[in-house]
C-alpha cells in the first residue's frame, strides 16, 4: 500500500510542480482499518488552480491510479475545500476525523465543518443505500453467491452511516467497524450479528458459505429501517409543530 502511494505523490509532484499543494490520504487505509478485497486507497489532491490544463496533467495519472484498483483522486482547490464542507457533511466530517498528510500542507485538520446540513445528508444517504442494496437484491435473490457478495460489499458503508447516526444523537463515534456495530445495537436497537457476520467473513474468519444471505440481508433491511427513523426523529424533534 505504501509503495503505491508514494509512487502516486510522485507522479502527481512530477505533473504538477508548485502547483501541487498537498496530496492526503484519508477513509479506512488513514486508520488502518484497510481491507483491498473490499476498500481502495482514497485520497484527495489539493491543487492551487484547476483548468483544463489541471485536468490534462491528471488524466494519465488518474488512469493509472485506477488500474491498480482505486477510485479516482478527490482533486480540489484550497477554496474550494473550505466551501464544500456544507454540501459534503458527511465526507469531510470523515476526512477530518482520519485523515494522513502524504505530501505538502495539512490542509484538513484547521477546516471549519458546515454542519448545518449534516443530519439531512445522513438520513438521505442512508435511505438511497436502503433503496439501492434493495434493487439490487431483487435481481440476485436466486444466486446466493450474488447477494453474499453484495452484503459484503455494502457492510462498510452501513457502518460509515451508523457511526454518523451515532454523532448525530450526541454519542462517540467509534473508528472500528466492529464498535460501530456494537454502539448501533445499544442505541438503535439493531440486531448486530447480520453485520459481525458479514465482517467476519470480510476478516476471514468465517467461510462465506456459512453465511444464509437471505436472513443477512433481511436483517440489515431491518436495522437500516430503524436507523433512519432515528435519525428521522432528529428533525421532527427540532422542528416541533
Amino acid at each position: 500500500m505504501q509503495k503505491a502511494l508514494n509512487e502516486l505523490v510522485e507522479r502527481l509532484q512530477k505533473a504538477y510542480q508548485d502547483r501541487l499543494v498537498s496530496v492526503i490520504l484519508y477513509g479506512s487505509a488513514a486508520a488502518d482499518d484497510h481491507d483491498s478485497r473490499f476498500s481502495d486507497l482514497n485520497v484527495l489532491c489539493i491543487v492551487s488552480e484547476i483548468t483544463p490544463r489541471e485536468l490534462a496533467c491528471a488524466e494519465e495519472i488518474f488512469r493509472w491510479w485506477r488500474e491498480q484498483g482505486n477510485a479516482s483522486p478527490l482533486l480540489l482547490t484550497e477554496e474550494e475545500l473550505n466551501s464544500s464542507t456544507g454540501c459534503f457533511a458527511i465526507e469531510f466530517n470523515d476526512i477530518k476525523r482520519q485523515h494522513r498528510v502524504l505530501m505538502g500542507k495539512d490542509v484538513v485538520t484547521p477546516l471549519v465543518l458546515d454542519n448545518s446540513h449534516y443530519r439531512a445528508q445522513v438520513e438521505h444517504d442512508l435511505r438511497a443505500k436502503l433503496l439501492r442494496l434493495r434493487q439490487k437484491a431483487c435481481g440476485m435473490m436466486s444466486d446466493s453467491d450474488l447477494l453474499r457478495r453484495l452484503l459484503l460489499d455494502s457492510v462498510s458503508t452501513f457502518c460509515v452511516l451508523f457511526r454518523h447516526a451515532l454523532v448525530l444523537h450526541g454519542l462517540p463515534a467509534p473508528a472500528n467497524k466492529r464498535d460501530v456495530i456494537q454502539s448501533a445495537r445499544q442505541h438503535f436497537g439493531i440486531e448486530a450479528i447480520a453485520f459481525e457476520q458479514l465482517l467476519d467473513v470480510r476478516e476471514q474468519r468465517i467461510k462465506p458459505r456459512e453465511l444464509d444471505p437471505r436472513s443477512i440481508l433481511n436483517s440489515c433491511l431491518q436495522s437500516v429501517s430503524a436507523v433512519i427513523a432515528s435519525v428521522g426523529r432528529l428533525e421532527r424533534q427540532g422542528n416541533p409543530e
